[in-house]
């Protein structure tokens, strides 16, 4: 039994290769374009790639500098804060030693002012006493005068 002809499932199977073959024709240039997108996206990466190779180099030796730098600002802030404390502990000897001459000030003033307000109000007396003198003295002549021309006046009255 031998078939001479071509049956159904034969030219199904030939409109599906058919149709398969062309599909695939179709998708072929959509595929080479992109074939070429990628290629373009790959040289592109590579060239960025080759671009910031150098810059990470930089970016790391520009990170280490900073902190060599960083450790040298903190060794500055380190010898700062010890001389700090150093002139606290002078500034806290200055107060110290000040407060001290001003209790010695203000012993030498209470010493030497009591002598001296003495010596003040024994010359303000020896003053006024000398001042009443004089005037007593004056108002005695004064009274003599004024008795003598009353004794006169008595005697030419007479």
């Amino acid at each position: 039994m031998r078939r001479t002809g071509v049956g159904f499932l034969e030219v199904a199977a030939l409109i599906a290769a058919i149709a398969f073959a062309m599909l695939v024709l179709i998708l072929t240039l959509p595929i080479l374009r992109l074939r070429h997108t990628v290629d373009a996206t790959t040289r592109m990466i590579n060239d960025l790639n080759d671009r910031t190779a150098p810059l990470l180099g930089d970016v790391n030796t520009t990170v280490r500098n900073v902190n060599v730098t960083l450790e040298q600002v903190q060794t500055s802030l380190d010898g700062v804060n010890l001389q700090l404390a150093k002139v606290d502990t002078m500034t806290s000897h200055a107060q110290n030693i000040s407060a001290n001459v001003a209790n010695l000030v203000t012993v030498v003033s209470a010493a030497a002012a009591n002598p001296l307000v003495k010596v003040a109000a024994f010359g303000y007396g020896v003053r006024k006493a000398a001042s009443a003198r004089r005037h007593a003295e004056t108002e005695r002549e004064v009274r003599d005068t004024i008795k003598s021309q009353r004794r006169a006046a008595r005697r030419g009255n007479r």
